[in-house]
């Protein structure tokens, strides 16, 4: 009988964390675990067949006593700019929270599959590094770099893939909309309910957007024969908030740019490519079927 496999799966009951889960109970053999502080988790996210955990990430010992065989780390403070505006709370949760997961990897010496963040790769507007601009940013690039010495100086087994203008099933809605809330969720919850388009000024930076199914595939590929860093799964075109919002078909109304507004071009996905991946689903498409079913 084959050996039970461990999977921790940090933010599982996130957007993201969800949608893998989800391909990762289909598989017998795998025990699946979730841990979420359900910061921006739901619980409506849970799959049947995988464990949940409700705990903090700099705590995991104490939340989870197995000996995963891969863990997945996606349970991380992830907005841009309200980050400016709570630098405490990405501390906690990506720094001292990503700490902890990090000291749990080296004891446990198992394979670690870290999502960081495409940020890094741009620049603001005013030309500061992507890095740089938001509390945020700066931490998921310390982050990546940690996670690559960690592996150097302990002999470990990593991964680190990027995930551009993630979009699909089970965004963020409701109360996430606005600081949490993510630009498709966002447009396409304006759309539906006969409310303009909000675009932050100038409007015309671009965004990869990338299919959630394809970002999951995206994961696994690199899971099962990934190694180090620069995953870039990303789709091969990119649009500006003005071309999302009149594919939508919204008025739109425009609000005052950030500090950290932002473009994401396409990125090289030749590293994601050489293991098998390719893009399936598209934006166009996606945008099209919100509208039929609207209609």
């Amino acid at each position: 009988m084959k050996k039970q496999k461990i999977i921790l799966v940090t933010g599982g009951a996130g957007f993201i964390g969800s949608h893998l889960i989800e391909k990762l109970v289909k598989d017998k053999n795998n025990r699946v675990i979730s841990l979420d502080n359900y910061f921006t988790g739901i619980r409506e996210n849970h799959i049947s067949g995988a464990e949940y955990r409700e705990g903090h990430t700099k705590d995991i010992e104490k939340h989870i006593p197995e000996t995963p065989d891969i863990i997945y780390h996606f349970g991380e403070y992830s907005r841009v700019a309200a980050s400016l505006n709570e630098p405490e709370l990405v501390w906690d949760l990506n720094i001292r929270g990503t700490q902890g997961v990090l000291e749990f990897w080296r004891k446990k010496k198992c394979k670690l599959i870290y999502a960081g963040s495409s940020t890094k790769f741009t620049k603001s507007r005013s030309g500061v590094a992507g890095r740089d601009i938001s509390p945020y940013t700066w931490a998921k690039a310390v982050n990546s770099e940690l996670v690559r010495n960690y592996a150097r100086w302990y002999g470990l087994d990593y991964a680190i893939t990027y995930f551009f203008s993630v979009y699909g099933p089970g965004e963020r809605a409701g109360q996430f909309i606005g600081s949490y809330g993510t630009v498709i969720e966002t447009f396409k919850q304006l759309y539906l309910n006969n409310k303009p388009c909000e675009v932050r000024k100038p409007g015309t930076q671009m965004r990869a957007f990338t299919h959630v199914d394809d970002t999951i595939n995206g994961i696994l590929l690199v899971a099962e024969r990934g190694m180090g860093d620069e995953y870039s799964i990303c789709s091969e075109e990119a649009y500006s908030l003005f071309d999302v919002a009149h594919m939508f078909g919204c008025k739109i109304k425009m609000l005052p740019a950030t500090k950290t507004s932002r473009s994401d071009n396409v990125f090289d996905t030749d590293k994601i490519k050489k293991l098998g991946w390719k893009q399936t689903r598209t934006l166009k498409e996606y945008i099209k079927s919100i509208k039929i079913n609207k209609k």
